[in-house]
């Protein structure tokens, strides 16, 4: 196991509005083992140059600690922007677990982005930070289709076990939906992807699903993403060296079309998807109970 050394974990958000409220950003862990082939991680101005191996940053724990000891206001906790808090190596350290024991014993609330159903194993404690302040899981599907998935997605958790793992975190009661992205331009940028996403999503229980019907590109991302459309499906990288050229965001040819048809099901389907609408609902609640304290 490799390690890293931190001096801080807990930092602030600047925008806290801008991703689902989040107040602060943790990352306890650095790399990823998924290999998607369309991960902005990889690109080179993170300087990960071993990305493919989690590290683990030293004294995890002691710091989060420390950090959230130190914070003058509570708030909403997210994990997983850059790496996967549930990845392979939290089955046996249980670093995100702690850390959630730790959000909830200094009552802040959470906010999780992960591909993998190993976050139903924390759900005892995302009931309790649940009692005292928000929650909210998001985990990312981007295709209904298994064998699709072990293309894109190679190392993550098949999309039909994400599926069944909303279905347990919204059984027992967990504020929790989708991102549904990136929709890749020419590969699953179907009506067909789009319709059954959504589709299974309310099935399992979903109350949100967040889209992008595109993804970005750069360099080091770029080259790694090109070289898999090679291997795996011929002739788009061409598609994509025309009409992307060197941008950074690639939207797909159909977003306006999908994003119509995404709005009606999820309008069909009382499924929220717009980013206000969304934190409001698993938010709103608590503000409300906090101004209620002052009065």
């Amino acid at each position: 196991m490799e390690t890293i050394p931190a001096k801080t974990i807990v930092t602030k958000v600047k925008k806290p509005a801008a991703w689902f409220g989040a107040d602060y950003n943790m990352n306890i862990y650095r790399g990823c083992s998924h290999h998607c082939i369309y991960c902005d991680s990889r690109s080179d101005c993170y300087r990960d140059i071993n990305f493919n191996t989690v590290k683990v940053k030293e004294n995890a724990l002691q710091i989060i600690r420390d950090d959230l000891r130190r914070k003058v206001k509570s708030g909403v906790v997210a994990t997983g922007a850059m790496s996967d808090p549930y990845n392979p190596l939290e089955q046996e350290l249980h670093l995100t677990r702690n850390s959630l024991e730790l959000i909830n014993a200094f009552n802040f609330g959470v906010a999780i982005d992960t591909k993998s159903s190993l976050v139903t194993r924390d759900i005892d404690i995302l009931n309790d930070i649940k009692s005292h302040s928000p929650v909210a899981v998001k985990i990312t599907i981007t295709t209904s289709d298994d064998d699709l998935c072990k293309i894109i997605e190679p190392n993550v958790t098949l999309s039909s076990k994400r599926f069944e793992a909303l279905k347990s975190l919204s059984d027992a009661g967990i504020f929790c939906g989708v991102l549904m992205m990136p929709i890749l331009p020419f590969i699953n940028d179907t009506e067909e992807n789009i319709t059954e996403i959504v589709c299974q999503a309310k099935r399992a229980g979903a109350r949100f699903i967040y889209p992008a019907f595109g993804m970005t590109l750069r360099q080091g991302s770029r080259e790694y993403y090109y070289k898999k459309l090679d291997e795996h499906f011929p002739g788009i990288k061409e598609k994509y060296m025309t009409r992307y050229r060197n941008n950074y965001q690639c939207t797909s040819p159909k977003a306006k079309k999908l994003w119509g048809l995404f709005v009606d099901l999820c309008v069909r389907h009382e499924i929220l998807y717009e980013m206000r609408s969304i934190t409001r609902a698993y938010k709103g609640t608590y503000d409300s109970l906090k101004l209620g304290s002052f009065r």
